[in-house]
């Protein structure tokens, strides 16, 4: 950044909703899920019993930013650069050995999956054969198909994996538009039953924040891949019944990334009527509450409502898959990541001597908390082993080139920033 960023400067602030504006209750919401998508595989695909059982020790294995060989069924920990730092076959660790008979030289040139790729390229469109596990809705997943992995390994060791289709399959079932509604799959029923178990409120500073930046004249835009009958629920029960009253826009189905990245007429932005999709809109003319849509149209409408050509719009999200790189990428908006690994231990992450200044790009300083797995280490900062030197040699995680590459700034959770829309960073 060539200046300091204030929200003072910003005309519209977006949120994403899920573990952004909505906190879940963390274990109770990653066993939800994870028993969801394995109740799936093993009643209706026949995957091996022993999906459903887990221990509290194999929890540790879930890490953000690992990518998943999908063919070989190994998770793989990334440096800036693509170097292989770290991988495992199913849940079970790969000596520096087995990385380099498998993958040769440890530099990793393959893009990786969800369009992210190693962070010294650009960020291309999905392919098939890697995932990467980017948000904590994904983690789960990640120890299931890790435990595939090792439960089809018991019986014959694979040459090619081929259970991503089934795992596809069990998501579908659980998150197909229709499941809130219906009340099938586990994930939406067990929710809708007990929220409480699953959601945290949203603190009253954030609310106060809200709405003071609504007082402010500021556009305030909740912009979330939910649907719109489960958005109803968060909200709700988060912010209080009243909840639209603090946004000017709600845009639910955003189907992000690609409400960044389509075009208009690929992504028109639809009327709701009773959560229920109706007509295709061929622009946004007013403020209200729509379903998918586009970045471009959106943009049109804030410069009517901000009466400039030109209105500065910052966004609050925690993939930088679907939110953080697409919304800064092709929208050249101002982003700022939620990731919660802030939260954790002090560690030191190496600075790399060309780039700018970190008082200036609004990154926190060379000590930050760090989240620690103790099979994967820092979602940060990892060693790179195999070096002549004796002293330990420390790089930056793909997960963090990326983080410093695309956001604004980063900060654990929304408090760190509430009620603070007239400094800069």
């Amino acid at each position: 950044m060539t200046r300091p960023f204030s929200l003072a400067e910003c005309d519209a602030l977006g949120f994403d909703l899920d573990h952004t504006l909505c906190r879940y209750n963390s274990p109770e919401t990653a066993r939800l899920i994870y028993d969801s998508f394995a109740r799936y595989l093993v009643t209706e695909k026949g995957y091996d019993k022993e999906l459903l059982t887990v221990t509290p020790e194999s929890w540790d294995f879930c890490c953000k930013g690992l990518a998943l060989d999908l063919e070989d069924g190994n998770f793989l920990k990334l440096a800036g650069d693509g170097t292989i730092l770290r991988a495992s076959h199913g849940t079970k660790s790969m000596t520096p050995e087995e990385i380099l008979e498998i993958y040769g030289r440890r530099e990793w040139k393959h893009p990786v999956p969800n369009g992210i790729q190693t962070p010294n390229k650009s960020i291309l469109p999905c392919i098939t054969k890697y995932y990467c596990y980017d948000n904590y809705f994904d983690l789960p997943g990640a120890l299931l198909c890790a435990r595939i992995v090792d439960c089809l390994d018991k019986h014959d060791r694979q040459t090619k994996y081929n259970f991503w289709k089934d795992v596809i399959a069990a998501i579908q079932h659980n998150y197909k538009t229709s499941a809130f509604k219906e009340n099938c799959g586990t994930y939406f029923p067990e929710v809708k039953n007990d929220p409480a178990k699953y959601l945290q409120s949203c603190p009253e500073s954030v609310k106060k924040w809200l709405r003071q930046l609504k007082n402010a004249g500021k556009v305030l835009l909740l912009i979330t891949s939910s649907h719109s009958d489960y958005c109803r629920l968060l909200c709700e029960h988060i912010l209080g019944n009243d909840f639209a009253g603090l946004f000017d826009i709600v845009i639910t189905n955003a189907l992000k990334p690609g409400f960044f990245s389509q075009m208009p007429k690929q992504r028109p932005f639809q009327t709701l009527e009773n959560d229920e999709e109706q007509e295709a809109l061929p622009s946004l003319d007013k403020p209200g509450w729509y379903s998918q849509g586009n970045a471009t149209h959106l943009y049109e409408l804030l410069k009517k409502m901000t009466g400039k050509p030109e209105p500065k719009v910052v966004y609050f999200g925690d993939s930088m898959h679907s939110d953080i790189f697409p919304a800064r990428h092709y929208s050249n908006w101002e982003t700022v990541f939620i990731l919660e690994e802030l939260r954790g231990d002090e560690v030191m992450i190496p600075v790399e001597t060309e780039s700018e200044p970190l008082e200036k790009k609004g990154k926190y300083e060379v000590r930050v908390p760090c989240s620690l797995s103790k099979q994967w280490g820092s979602f940060f900062v990892d060693s790179i082993s195999g070096l002549e030197s004796a002293e330990e040699t420390l790089t930056n995680t793909w997960s963090c080139k990326c983080i410093s590459a695309y956001s604004t700034i980063a900060i654990p959770r929304l408090e760190a920033i509430a009620g603070k829309e007239d400094c800069s960073y």
